[in-house]
């Protein structure tokens, strides 16, 4: 009796540490980085070929503006220099209240650029009345929205164009988002540009590989906010975007899913280059936006849908549990680091351990690697450079353990806050907690000095 009691308590044990360390990256991570190489294959054994229609339709340019002084012209000359004829495109530069010189760039932008038609709307009430602002004001037959402070790649409104004309099926697409990789490349050697790359490798990751996939499968989460595109009857018959939330994206690509119903896909080969990040305050800031957003959207949503058993069945809530919260398989991972010592595992099977799961996520990092190569192949000098950043692969993973932290944080600031675009960076929350801890020292100090003179008051 003792023998099978012993011997399930070592499978029960055995299969408990493998479960949590081994068989949930295999599904949550192995299975879509396979993934990305089985669409890639297919995707080179059978091409699709999107026809040049017998004439490029109209298509309206979504800009917001806010501030944008020093990005707008890269931005406007992107798309006069696209391959996408300019008597075909209508731009519409909508200010959400800038406080620099952003008209004057506009203003000598029209004098450089005179085929691009251009017009500049004033709007007082956030980005995204912004944007329907010049959603009702547009007349062409798809809306394509990018931000100012990124530049289009020369043939990436045509690809876009072509894929909706070619396929009646998708009404919405986002494009592709890298970081410029010049400007990578100007940044200071070791930690400076060490972080520009981790972030370029991670959009290309992201987008390249991951939301390739998704798309394939229908289970793409979110449009990019920085280069999205719609047919202007289905965005028009939508919500709008929401003027409630700081992830007006994610609200949008929600309500052409759930609310009617379509096909949300990526154009890979449509490319949009953004700024790399400036620092680690900027990282902290934005990955605290996008993670709000989420939460902001999946309470608008998913209210009755979001139970951890619907994660093998709704892949929103598959998505928002595993890796735009609490990152769930994650968080089992860390907890499980004391469970596994309190259970008697020893340090160094959970060193191995933990070791060989690192090492796992460095092999899912290389087989996106080389799906990410084949992508980039009409790319030459983007491949080129990507191609060079093989090094960078197995330092992946700890860049994403830091932005998994910084997301976690985003989940305890939004608890009781408002919805804001402006939070905290990481240096204004380090001084804020050293003068809470103070605060709270001093309180703790002043107590024990009275208790001290209680008890050594003399009778």
């Amino acid at each position: 009796m003792d023998t099978v009691h012993n011997f399930l308590n070592s499978f029960l044990g055995s299969f408990i540490f493998w479960a949590a360390w081994i068989i949930i990256p295999v599904v949550m991570e192995v299975v879509p980085s396979l993934g990305s190489m089985f669409v890639l294959i297919k995707k080179r054994l059978f091409p699709k070929h999107y026809p040049t229609p017998a004439f490029e339709p109209e298509i309206s340019l979504l800009i917001p503006v806010y501030n944008s002084a020093d990005t707008l012209e890269e931005c406007i000359r992107s798309i006069d220099q696209s391959d996408y004829p300019n008597s075909q495109i209508r731009i519409f530069c909508v200010n959400n209240q800038s406080k620099d010189n952003s008209f004057q760039v506009f203003g000598e932008c029209q004098r450089k650029y005179p085929d691009l038609m251009m017009q500049w709307l004033n709007a007082k009430q956030g980005k995204s009345r912004a944007l329907n602002m010049a959603l009702f004001n547009s007349d062409g037959k798809y809306i394509i929205h990018i931000d100012s402070d990124g530049q289009l790649e020369k043939s990436a409104l045509k690809k876009i164009v072509h894929k909706f004309e070619g396929d009646k099926d998708i009404d919405c697409m986002t494009g592709s988002i890298l970081t410029f990789p010049d400007q990578v490349q100007e940044y200071p050697l070791v930690f400076p540009r060490l972080l520009r790359k981790l972030e370029f490798m991670e959009y290309a990751q992201a987008f390249l590989a991951g939301r390739n996939y998704a798309s394939e499968f229908n289970m793409m989460y979110t449009l990019s906010g920085a280069f999205s595109a719609f047919r202007k009857s289905a965005v028009l018959k939508s919500q709008l975007y929401n003027t409630d939330t700081i992830g007006e994206d994610t609200q949008i690509t929600f309500q052409m899913k759930y609310l009617q119903g379509l096909k949300v896909s990526i154009c890979e080969d449509a490319i949009f280059f953004v700024d790399p990040i400036e620092d680690m305050n900027k990282l902290y800031t934005q990955r605290q936006r996008w993670q709000r957003g989420s939460l902001e959207v999946s309470a608008l949503f998913l209210k009755k849908d979001l139970k951890p058993h619907k994660m093998l069945s709704d892949e929103n809530v598959r998505t928002l549990m595993y890796d735009h919260t609490f990152a769930f398989p994650r968080m089992i991972w860390y907890l499980a680091l004391i469970c596994l010592m309190l259970m008697n595992y020893s340090f160094t099977m959970i060193a191995y351990s933990t070791a060989f799961l690192f090492l796992l996520y460095i092999i899912v990092g290389y087989l996106y690697y080389i799906a990410i190569n084949g992508f980039l192949s009409e790319f030459k000098e983007l491949r080129s450079y990507y191609r060079k950043q093989w090094y960078i692969v197995p330092i992946l993973p700890f860049f994403n353990l830091i932005v998994f932290f910084i997301r976690f944080a985003g989940v305890i600031n939004s608890i009781d806050t408002e919805s804001s675009w402006k939070v905290k960076n990481l240096t204004e929350e380090g001084q804020a907690f050293k003068e809470a801890a103070a605060s709270e020292l001093g309180v703790f100090a002043k107590a024990v000095r009275a208790l001290r003179a209680f008890v050594n008051k003399p009778e």
